[in-house]
């Protein structure tokens, strides 16, 4: 597919996903139908229950990680969250930065946008906005932010390089992100990494370890530092859509999919 093509068919989940959170449940870091409807797909998303901000109406089960635990975010501080969804990492970043920090959400999903509004208003929060637009051309000045955060959205995006240059110039100088994505080991089947469903669901976006920090060390970033590492196991209900048995057993035997948790600095 072309960028284009993702782009849209991404958007297009993600804002069923915004309509129809809190009908039914919802499974994380996926799309509603085809795979992700008809098994339980909760492998990616951890819970966000002890951490300080958290606001349960924000919380879609869209992350794999909790990049905010290591992020660094200090009172005071301006933290940009990439693909901000209904507002979940931010409320959490907006307990870290407090009243005299900002926090900023961008998200391309009209729906999403609309329900993080929603949430900051009930809150009563004047330090936390949602701006929409694309993560390989955002709409900030350079130098913006002290903190650039972001939960399981990289992967979704086709120019992995573009989105950590664009990390890098609305970074401060000395500043620092710190993500939470999914990566894998081996190659995946091709009919499955053609899937539509399964790159919305964050598997055939995802990329080698080692070339996911050759991007962001082509960038400038240093001090490149692995906070977690967890490995993901897909269901077998869901392999056996896109391959024989004896495929699904070479797969599981050769390849490996893993969330993981990573920051790095801008020197």
């Amino acid at each position: 597919m072309k960028a284009i093509e993702i782009k849209r068919f991404v958007k297009e989940k993600y804002e069923q996903i915004a309509r129809q959170s809190g009908q039914q449940p919802m499974a994380p870091c996926c799309g509603v139908g085809g795979c992700c409807t008809t098994v339980d797909y909760n492998v990616f998303s951890e819970s966000y229950d002890h951490l300080e901000g958290y606001q349960p109406d924000a919380d879609l089960g869209l992350g794999c990680g909790l990049p905010t635990q290591f992020a660094g975010i200090r009172k005071g501080d301006h933290v940009l969250d990439l693909g901000s969804g209904a507002g979940n990492d931010s409320f959490v970043a907006r307990a870290l930065v407090g009243e005299q920090g900002t926090v900023t959400g961008i998200d391309f999903t009209d729906a999403m946008l609309e329900k993080a509004a929603e949430n900051a208003l009930k809150l009563g929060f004047n330090n936390v906005v949602f701006v929409k637009g694309d993560i390989e051309e955002m709409p900030f000045p350079d130098h913006t932010f002290d903190v650039v955060i972001s939960n399981c959205v990289l992967n979704l995006v086709p120019d992995k390089k573009k989105a950590f240059g664009e990390i890098w110039r609305v970074l401060k100088p000395s500043a620092h992100f710190c993500v939470s994505d999914v990566v894998m080991k081996g190659e995946l089947p091709e009919k499955l990494k053609k899937d539509v469903e399964m790159y919305a669901g964050c598997v055939s976006g995802a990329i080698g370890f080692q070339e996911y920090v050759s991007i962001i060390e082509q960038q400038g970033f240093s001090t490149i530092t692995l906070h977690q590492n967890k490995e993901i196991v897909i269901p077998p209900a869901i392999l056996t859509q896109f391959m024989t048995l004896e495929e699904m057993t070479e797969f599981q035997a050769q390849t490996g999919i893993y969330s993981l948790t990573l920051s790095g600095n801008k020197t």
